[in-house]
């Protein structure tokens, strides 16, 4: 998997800066991965309608699995990305790799032909965990990306997006349990279909997070400016790392 993960990038006749990672996510006869196929995509298609093309969604449709943790890139990125610091992280590096880099630059690659994934539960009584909360933060980073495009969302347009991405998720299921049979696998309707219900839900909540605090920054700040902060913090973490390394031995 790190083979495959890394050759893209540090080939040297490639011109790579990023490289995204994906597999199939079923495991236990059945498919898993409900927040990229039930949530993410559906969203994205509504997103579409409701506030019109746009190359930002249009590169994040082109990622077979947006919400893969595992990627590669090129160490020059580095000091000035910022990631975030919820389960929108995913998202949000790939929206930064999309802001400051050509679609040339980069790619994507098929890690294995299985891999079971950590799954987590759905938290439909808590919406500070599981996929809940995760859905959650997914909405709110993928809505303050459009925001700072220049895209206006009022709680009009959360409600024709809510509407839209049920209808286009409801349609997703349909495909989905014809997949299932095809290939042999065990698909629970009820299950899809309450987490549909619950990521509807989360799209009117993410949307109240947004209006109460707009200017929200989830943002683990960049190593140029920690460096600028702290000048010799990487000086300091190292010695750190080495005090741990000498505990723990």
């Amino acid at each position: 998997m790190l083979a495959k993960l890394f050759y893209p990038v540090e080939n040297p006749l490639f011109n790579y800066e990023f490289c995204k990672g994906y597999y199939p996510r079923i495991a236990d006869n059945k498919m898993h991965g409900r927040v990229a196929r039930l949530l993410v995509n559906p969203l994205l298609t509504a997103m579409e309608k409701t506030i019109g093309k746009s190359d930002y969604i249009d590169f994040m449709k082109s990622f077979k699995y947006p919400l893969a943790g595992e990627f590669s890139f090129r160490r020059n990125i580095l000091p000035e990305l910022r990631i975030s610091s919820d389960w929108g992280i995913e998202i949000a590096i790939l929206s930064e790799m999309q802001r400051n880099y050509s679609s040339n630059n980069i790619c994507q690659v098929e890690l294995a032909d299985n891999y079971d994934h950590k799954h987590q539960i759905l938290s439909i009584k808590d919406s500070s965990k599981g996929l809940s909360k995760m859905s959650i933060d997914i909405i709110k980073t993928l809505v303050r990306k459009l925001a700072t495009q220049g895209y206006s969302f009022s709680k009009e347009t959360f409600r024709s997006i809510k509407a839209t991405y049920y209808r286009s998720a409801l349609d997703l299921i349909d495909i989905y349990r014809s997949d299932a049979q095809m290939n042999g696998l065990k698909f629970d309707s009820h299950n899809e279909e309450k987490t549909v219900e619950l990521f509807a839900l989360n799209i009117m909540k993410a949307g109240e997070s947004f209006f109460e605090n707009p200017m929200d920054t989830p943002f683990i700040p960049t190593w140029h400016r920690v460096k600028s902060a702290i000048p010799d913090f990487l000086d300091r973490f190292k010695e750190s790392v080495k005090a741990d390394n000498k505990e723990f031995k």
